[in-house]
Order: C-alpha cells, then sequence, then structure tokens
C-alpha cells in the first residue's frame, strides 16, 4: 500500500521525462531573453555620453539597472513559490524587454534612458523563475551541471545581444540596437509559449498529506537564516556583480573609445570577453571545478579579475585592452557559474525560487552600486579611479572565498 509521500513519488515518475526538444527549447528562448537586454549595452555609455550627460549621471543610468532587481527579485522568487508556477514569470519578462527598448527609442532626453534602464531590472529580474525553471529539468545533484549550462546560454545571448549591437551602430544610429531588441523580445514571448515546466500534480487528497506538505514549508527567514551557504556566495556574488559592471558591462567600452575603437571596434571588444566567458562558464561545473576544487577555482578567478581590472586604464592601447578583457572573461567564466549552482545546491526543490530570489536581489546590489560608486570616482578621478575601486573589490572576494568557501569538489 502507498503512503501518501509514496504516492507523490508515483506522480512525478510518471511525468514525460524531459525531452531534447524541452532543452532546445528553453535554451532559444533563453538566448532572445538575454539578447534583447544586452542589444545596447555595449553602447550604451558612448551613447550616453553623445547625449552630453556627465559620468556621475552615466553612473546612475547604468546602475539604476540593478536598483529595480534589488527590489524585485526577492519578492518575485517568494511569489513564484507560493504560486508554484515560473512560466508565466517569462512571459512578463520578455514584455518588459520589450518595453526597455521602446523607452530608449522613442522617450529623448535623460529620462528614457533611465526609465528604459530601470524597465530593463524588472526583465533581469525574472531570471529568477527562469532558473529555477531549468533546474527542474535536471536531478538535484546535478544543479552544477544545470547552472553551468545556464551561465554559457547566458553569456551565449548576451554575446549574439552586443555583437548585434556594435554591427547596428556601425551601419546605422544609434536607435537601431534599440529597434532590434523590440523584435526580439516579441519573437522571445512567442518562443515562451511553447517553454515546458514540469508540474507535480496533485496526488490522492488526504488529511494525511496535506499535513506532510504543510509541516515541510519553511518560513521563508528560516530559509535563509539556515543556509549559511546561500549568504556567503550571494555576498560574493554581489562583489563579483560590481566589479563586472564596473568594467565589461560599465565603463570598459568608454576606455575602448578612449583608445581610438570606433563602434566597429565596441563590437571587437565584446567578442574578446564574451567568447572566452562562454566557453570557460561551460567547462567550470562540468570538468574545472570537479577537478581543481570549487574554493581554489573561485580564488582563481577573482585574483585573474582584480589583475585585469587594474590593468585596463595601463593597457596602452586598444589591442592592450582586448588582452585584459579577454583574460577577464575567462576569470569571470570562473566564478559566475560555480555561485551561480551553489546558491540552490542544498536547497529543498519547492523553496528554489526563494532562495534564488535572495541571492539575485543581493548580487542585484552590486550592479548599481558598483557602477554608481565608480561613475563618481571616475569624475573625480578619471577612469583609473574607477578600475581601481573595481580591482580592490576582486581582491575583497578573493579573501573572502579563501576564508568562508570550503575545499569541497563541486557535484
Amino acid at each position: 500500500m502507498n503512503t501518501p509521500l509514496s504516492t507523490s513519488r508515483t506522480v512525478v515518475a510518471q511525468q514525460r521525462p524531459i525531452s531534447t526538444k524541452d532543452h532546445v527549447v528553453f535554451a532559444a528562448a533563453t538566448l532572445l531573453y538575454w539578447a534583447t537586454m544586452y542589444i545596447y549595452v555595449p553602447i550604451l555609455t558612448p551613447f550616453l555620453e553623445d547625449r552630453g550627460l556627465p559620468l556621475g549621471t552615466i553612473g546612475l543610468i547604468v546602475g539604476s539597472y540593478g536598483l529595480t532587481q534589488v527590489l524585485i527579485r526577492f519578492p518575485l522568487g517568494l511569489y513564484s513559490d507560493r504560486l508554484s508556477r515560473r512560466k508565466p514569470f517569462l512571459f512578463a519578462g520578455m514584455a518588459a524587454g520589450l518595453l526597455s527598448c521602446a523607452l530608449f527609442l522613442y522617450v529623448g532626453g535623460w529620462a528614457g534612458p533611465l526609465s528604459g534602464r530601470l524597465v530593463a531590472g524588472i526583465c533581469a529580474s525574472t531570471w529568477v523563475p527562469f532558473t529555477v525553471l531549468y533546474a527542474s529539468y535536471y536531478p538535484p545533484a546535478q544543479s552544477g551541471k544545470a547552472m553551468s549550462t545556464l551561465s554559457f546560454l547566458t553569456v551565449v545571448g548576451q554575446l549574439g545581444g552586443m555583437t548585434l549591437s556594435g554591427y547596428l551602430a556601425g551601419s546605422g544610429d544609434w536607435n537601431a540596437a534599440f529597434a532590434a531588441g523590440i523584435v526580439i523580445a516579441a519573437a522571445g514571448g512567442a518562443l515562451v509559449a511553447f517553454v515546458r515546466e514540469p508540474r507535480i500534480a496533485p496526488a490522492a487528497d488526504t488529511n494525511v498529506e496535506r499535513s506532510v506538505v504543510e509541516t515541510s514549508k519553511r518560513p521563508t527567514l528560516a530559509i535563509l537564516r539556515e543556509s549559511r551557504q546561500l549568504q556567503i556566495v550571494s555576498l560574493l556574488s554581489l562583489l563579483a556583480h560590481c566589479v563586472l559592471f564596473i568594467t565589461m558591462f560599465g565603463f570598459t567600452p568608454l576606455q575602448a573609445v578612449e583608445f581610438g575603437a570606433g563602434k566597429n571596434g565596441l563590437t571587437v571588444l565584446v567578442v574578446s570577453f564574451m567568447v572566452p566567458h562562454a566557453l570557460v562558464s561551460l567547462w567550470t561545473g562540468r570538468y574545472i571545478a570537479p577537478r581543481f576544487g570549487t574554493r581554489r577555482v573561485l580564488l582563481c578567478g577573482f585574483l585573474l579579475a582584480a589583475v585585469c581590472t587594474a590593468l585596463i586604464p595601463f593597457s596602452g592601447s586598444f589591442v592592450g585592452l582586448l588582452a585584459t578583457q579577454a583574460v577577464n572573461g575567462v576569470a569571470q567564466g570562473l566564478y559566475l557559474p560555480l555561485l551561480l549552482g551553489l546558491a540552490i545546491k542544498d536547497i529543498r526543490p519547492s523553496e528554489r525560487a526563494t532562495a534564488m530570489g535572495f541571492y539575485q536581489s543581493v548580487y542585484a546590489v552590486g550592479m548599481f552600486a558598483g557602477p554608481y560608486l565608480a561613475g563618481w570616482l571616475n569624475a573625480g578621478g578619471g577612469l583609473k579611479a574607477g578600475f581601481g575601486f573595481g580591482a580592490a573589490i576582486a581582491v575583497a572576494a578573493a579573501v573572502v572565498a579563501r576564508l568562508a568557501i570550503k575545499g569541497e569538489r563541486a557535484g
């Protein structure tokens, strides 16, 4: 005779297995999702400077993308867990991406870019259910593999959008990238309709089963308080995103322009960073961390990022800048996928959106604080000041990783 819990397992087992088609559809939707958000990132700071905005204001606009996420991601994760649904939020994310590009395209002055960037943060906040939905395609023990694959898809989508951005800017004007982002978001929204969301069908409706389910749920604060690993990797990711949004997604394109790079040169800059980032992201969870250990890989990645960030203003030429960004792409591919996988590795499936929402809300602070503070430092001391600040943050992250992360090998 089946107990309520064994009945639930039977229900899960009877679902159609996740197929290759399911993975392909989800992968395509993920690529379009990130492409619509990043299609204007390489031209953003030059575009804003071309409008005559000061560096402090540029830093505020770039960082506002993270500010929205700080406010939205955690509540969104809680709400997703409460509904036990992920897919509706994917539709909402695509719609927000479309609106973001439209605001850049049709609203002038500083208000258009600021509001567009804030709405882009809403789009990015739906990455919480994106990641949890894809994790459900794998057994819990393979969360590292799932997040490495998802990190690879993220970087490929960002690379596609950013590469197209440089091409469009070089062959037309700034607005061509925003118009293309609207089209990509619309296509992504249509594709989400075909994304599969595994669901656990309700088993026999018994008082015993309802009691088991209810008593297994933990309060939100208990989830956060009892997971020291979640707290640590969230802090590390905050520091990591400070560095990322000070450099490649912030002021590195301005440094490239100072070295004489044109609009097409920005495309080359993107490729030099994103291709190594994509490849290493795919390998980290599968091969590198299992071989060398999580803490060692994180430590190496943060120290590499510190060196490369510090060298940006001293690279001497556009070619030298490309070299620093290629190594920086490797560095960030070492730690970002690992942190993403560690955030939910020991979390129950029913609580993963809550944990992921907390994790992503915390690192969104880095998306805002990093470029915002660097922008004001740049206004007083030039780009060297901001990149020096970014390098110091990466060193601090390396120290935290060395002291707080266990030396175990990734699963």
